[in-house]
């Protein structure tokens, strides 16, 4: 039997000392190496208001990581569905498939819909779920994150606003990825009839993903429509068990996929050796906080600047549940947490997320993997 299909998720982080030209540069470096190595694809992340994330503009560095390597399959994972019109990102992956034809994937995910749920979800005044770490089948669970305070912070409030044009409110996920589809297949009507035709985007070639974090809309949708769903572990490890069951109960077959498929997220660190990996993954942490206390990615830390960190015990809880579902070690240590991940998710290929100081580093943690899994 071949083994599970390995795929990467970049966000273009910016180390410490760094520059976002340097970090894009090493994106379309990284591409390269990852397509030698033998992944299957290539996406790219989309955030905003992160002084450590460049990856801001999936479309057009999706466009420039196309162009530098040859078969490897290149994408969004995932674009903010919330923030753009359903017609523009038909142009633009339809666009990208016109000059990278069958290489190009349209991951999609709620953004300005999570904030709106957020502000309900604190106005509800519910108090928290007490939810203790579990351990199914080898795979560690924790209990989840809120992120419901940061979602409806003053300053997401104002970043949400940039995002979109005054007054807009974002339309229902949905109806959005309804008009999507059917500009991409060229059968768009209006309510009284009327037909629209995207040029460049209809009958491109396009693979649509829906991205998810919980068993929540993503996952459903994307099980009732017959898409590939992606479910993040790296992101939220506390839900993606709920998230992959969603999705698989809805599923129903469409002419994209008979049966459903599933791609499943790590955050990964691999080094020669268990204590080398630990070393280089110290940072990950305090990236982590940085963002939990809603200031975005920090540039990447080095171990040295980690290591100086006086942590608190409030600051440890905060960032506990990815801490402790990073896999950091040598090949034989990672393939392992991988290979749980894969059999208890049932996943059909892994998307791969490695973030070091170094980029050197980062490019060496890929090609151990890969050797390791497909060796």
């Amino acid at each position: 039997m071949p083994s599970t299909p390995l795929s990467v998720l970049d966000l273009s982080p910016v180390p410490a000392g760094g520059t976002v030209g340097e970090a894009l540069r090493n994106t379309i470096d990284l591409a390269r190496r990852a397509e030698q190595f033998g992944y299957r694809r290539y996406w790219l992340a989309e955030h905003h208001f992160a002084p450590g994330v460049a990856s801001a503009a999936p479309a057009v560095l999706i466009g420039q990581v196309a162009a530098a390597t040859h078969h490897i399959r290149v994408g969004s994972g995932a674009v903010q569905l919330g923030h753009q019109t359903a017609l523009a990102l038909v142009e633009q992956f339809g666009t990208l498939d016109a000059l990278y034809p069958g290489r190009i994937d349209l991951g999609l995910g709620r953004s300005g819909q999570r904030r709106a749920e957020a502000v309900r979800e604190l106005a509800a005044d519910a108090p928290p779920t007490a939810a203790e770490s579990r351990v199914v089948d080898g795979l560690l669970i924790p209990p989840p994150f809120s992120f419901a305070k940061i979602l409806t912070s003053p300053r997401a409030a104002l970043h949400s606003a940039l995002l979109q044009q005054p007054g807009a409110q974002p339309p229902a996920f949905a109806e959005q990825v309804g008009d999507l589809l059917a500009l991409l297949r060229g059968d768009y009507r209006d309510a009284d009839g009327l037909d629209a035709h995207a040029t460049p985007g209809e009958d491109a070639d396009v693979q649509v993903w829906l991205l998810g974090s919980s068993g929540g809309e993503s996952a459903q949708l994307a099980g009732t429509l017959g898409l590939p769903f992606a479910a993040n572990y790296h992101v939220s490890p506390a839900t993606v068990l709920d998230a992959v069951q969603a999705y698989r109960a809805a599923f129903r077959p469409s002419a994209t996929l008979t049966e459903p498929y599933v791609i499943v997220s790590a955050d990964v660190v691999v080094a020669p050796d268990d204590a080398t990996a630990r070393h280089l993954a110290t940072p990950y942490g305090l990236w982590v906080r940085s963002i939990r206390r809603g200031r975005g990615a920090i540039p990447f830390p080095s171990p040295e600047q980690a290591a100086a960190h006086t942590w608190t015990q409030e600051d440890a809880d905060l960032v506990a549940d990815r801490v402790d579902t990073q896999f950091a070690g040598s090949p034989s240590t990672v393939a392992r947490h991988l290979r749980t991940l894969r059999d208890v998710t049932s996943a059909d290929e892994l998307l791969i997320t490695t973030i070091t100081h170094s980029h050197a580093d980062r490019v060496n943690s890929y090609e151990l993997l890969a050797k390791e899994w497909h060796g």
